[in-house]
């Protein structure tokens, strides 16, 4: 890279790369969809169509006015509006070092980046790191938590946590940001930390008998184990596993592959095994290679095409120096070997890892699980990229009854199954597309010789299919009645021809929330209809065309919807990654209580606030709902040129923030935050004891 460069550190870098968009397949966008049918319905609008659903601002607008978005809170006195689902005081928005959450909660670290898992790992020193002492601590950048309890009263339990990246610049002192530098100051030993730092960890955790509600880590449990591209042998199944595109010099069978990278959301199956999503596998891949214009030259690449529309070689990390599989020149089939979903067995840490090729390959985002009204396995998953797709997997089989806990039972379900893509028509109806070969145009003229091209291709399958490219699809989170909520977090790059006077939305930088509902409430439907639930945004600013309840707070509206869950009692609850460009709103990232129900829908409250420079991942509440876990990641990075009163590139040894420890000899540390209630009770089912915090 040369140049100027805007960005204040490698995740704000990450983000720009994105912001270019791989898919060819741009002459139906989901913009266009929204338009065609705004125009479609404005004719007839509905009182639930302007306040609550999808033609919301636009047809307000046009019909009645920018001044009608305040005025339709009078169509049903406040006074007579459902109380809301959700009991707590609101925080107020806002960004600074520390973490906030409401009156009568408390927020405990229970896992920080570098803590020992193991009775036998060292303490975390952080000016004398090793790849074997990471291999026996929490890892970096924890994303997605899964919870599977270990006895009936969900007192003890196995936490699931995903590690997606590492960021040099905050990890190791003196050393400075490297992918602007060409990698000049890495060495092997620290490229084998960060790989150590990757991928995902498997820790028991218990409640404290001290009454307090809280939880702590079992050190001296032998369930407890770490799971890294390092050096964890993983093995692949389904339809593309021993294709010869998967097979490598060090792997000539085609069916083991060493690690997991880039794992950004997942999921839990129903049977207890935790699902882990592969997302930007194409950013660990290098090329020494270049054209005139000093980009990677692919002129030699028998997968050219498919390479670029993944976007390899992304050249993120200095991986391949050392290790020839992430060398395209060296061992290009090895990145057909990533971006996948593994899953593991979290109750038995000698289990091997699985790569399910039957889900395909592209930046998984979430692998959320349920079951079809006839038992079938249901997955959803996004791609996140701007104008990728959403995908779902159904399993051919059904789940026994009753559920066994032996994985070995259910995994036939996770190999044999259909992926199909989503297309979002204008009449506000789904169609659920198969990625079969054979299907229509995928075929061997059309490249896909096999179902293991359609899988290890399946954003080409997509395109091929005339899937609708969105808006940068993360998680998708289905609910028990053929319900399921998509997040789209933004899409910068949506260009002015795709807007019109029902549609405000080029260059959206805010995102919005689609609410899918199958067709006689079967998630293994192949139709069904579609609504948009927010537009996420400023209310007040008339040009971001922002949809809420007209209720809204200030506090309550949000940008970046990103990863989302469901409470016990049926809540959605939506967590935010705005970037670098939180300074578009002046709010840090948080966790959003988000109405979807009855005369209060599109209303949101803000729950919990992460330091400045932070994502919020990962929500994950305890079967009984009295215990919340977040992830936060990357916190004293993003957006740090905007803080006021600090205005420059946050690192190691100079941070926007030295949380959670605030201690002065060490840097930021990603942590997992578990969160209850004082005096006990469910998280925001009913008034909280005041907070002394």
């Amino acid at each position: 890279m040369t140049g100027p460069d805007p960005t204040g550190n490698k995740a704000e870098a990450f983000e720009a790369e994105d912001d270019l968009p791989r898919n060819p397949n741009l002459t139906q966008t989901l913009g266009h969809v929204i338009a065609a049918r705004h125009a479609q319905a404005a004719s007839q609008p509905t009182r639930r169509g302007l306040l609550q659903g999808l033609l919301g601002v636009s047809v307000i607008q046009g019909l009645l006015g920018s001044s009608a978005l305040a005025q339709t809170a009078a169509i049903r006195p406040a006074a007579a509006r459902q109380p809301s689902r959700f009991a707590f005081d609101e925080l107020p928005w806002g960004n600074d070092a520390h973490h906030h959450v409401p009156a009568g909660y408390r927020a405990d670290i229970l896992l920080r980046w570098g803590d020992p898992i193991t009775a036998g790992a060292p303490d975390f020193d952080v000016t004398n790191q090793s790849a074997k002492a990471q291999l026996q601590q929490f890892g970096y950048n924890n994303d997605y938590i899964g919870f599977t309890p270990l006895n009936a009263e969900a007192s003890r339990g196995l936490l699931c946590v995903n590690h997606e990246y590492t960021n040099e610049e905050m990890m190791f002192p003196g050393l400075g940001r490297q992918d602007r530098a060409g990698f000049s100051d890495m060495t092997r030993d620290l490229v084998e930390i960060e790989m150590a730092a990757h991928g995902g960890t498997v820790v028991e955790i218990s409640r404290r008998r001290d009454g307090s509600g809280g939880w702590q880590v079992q050190r001296d449990s032998p369930l407890n184990r770490r799971i890294t591209p390092l050096d964890t042998a993983m093995t692949l199944d389904g339809p593309a596993a021993g294709h010869p595109r998967l097979q490598t010099p060090e792997d000539p069978s085609g069916r083991s592959v060493i690690g997991t990278l880039n794992n950004c959301a997942g999921g839990m199956t129903p049977w207890g095994t935790w699902l882990m999503a592969e997302e930007n596998f194409h950013g660990y891949f290098c090329s020494d290679r270049r054209d005139a214009t000093g980009a990677p030259d692919l002129s030699d690449q028998p997968e050219a095409r498919q390479m670029a529309r993944y976007g390899i070689p992304g050249g993120w990390y200095a991986w391949g120096q050392y290790f020839d599989r992430f060398n395209i020149d060296k061992s290009p089939n090895e990145a057909n070997r990533f971006g996948w979903v593994v899953e593991v067995d979290p109750r038995d840490p000698l289990s091997t890892p699985v790569k399910h090729t039957a889900l395909g390959r592209f930046s998984h985002e979430g692998a959320e699980t349920c079951l079809s009204a006839e038992g079938h396995l249901v997955i959803y998953m996004g791609d996140d990229a701007r104008f990728e797709y959403l995908y779902k997997y159904v399993s051919h089989d059904t789940l026994s009854d009753p559920i066994s806990q032996d994985p070995a039972a259910h995994r036939h379900l996770l190999q044999d199954g259909t992926l199909y893509v989503a297309r979002f028509d204008a009449d506000a109806s789904l169609t659920w597309l198969p990625l079969t070969h054979g299907t229509g145009p995928l075929t061997a003229q059309n490249g896909f010789a096999s179902q293991a091209d359609v899988l290890i291709d399946a954003r080409l399958a997509a395109d091929a299919l005339g899937a609708t490219p969105m808006d940068r699809p993360e998680d998708a989170q289905p609910r028990g009645d053929g319900v399921a909520y998509v997040m789209l977090t933004n899409n910068s790059r949506r260009n002015a021809d795709q807007v019109d006077a029902a549609n405000p939305r080029a260059k959206s930088r805010f995102g919005h929330i689609i609410e899918i509902t199958e067709q006689a409430g079967d998630h293994a439907a192949t139709r069904g209809t579609w609504e948009i639930l927010v537009q996420c945004g400023d209310p007040k600013i008339a040009e971001v065309g922002a949809l809420w309840h007209p209720t809204i707070s200030d506090s309550g509206w949000f940008a970046a919807p990103d990863n989302c869950t469901f409470d016990a009692e049926g809540r959605l609850w939506v967590a935010t990654d705005q970037g670098g460009r939180w300074s578009k709103t002046g709010k840090s990232d948080g966790l959003y209580a988000l109405e979807t129900e009855g005369d209060r829908r599109g209303e949101a409250r803000l729950f919990f606030r992460c330091p400045v420079g932070a994502e919020l991942c990962g929500p994950c509440f305890t079967p009984g709902g009295d215990s919340l876990f977040l992830a936060v990641q990357h916190p004293g990075t993003d957006g740090t040129k905007a803080l006021k009163g600090f205005e420059r590139a946050s690192t190691f040894d100079d941070p926007a923030t030295r949380w959670p420890d605030f201690d002065p000899q060490m840097p930021p540390r990603p942590s997992v935050v578990v969160i209850t209630k004082l005096g006990g009770g469910k998280i925001a089912s009913s008034p909280a004891a005041a907070t002394t915090q």
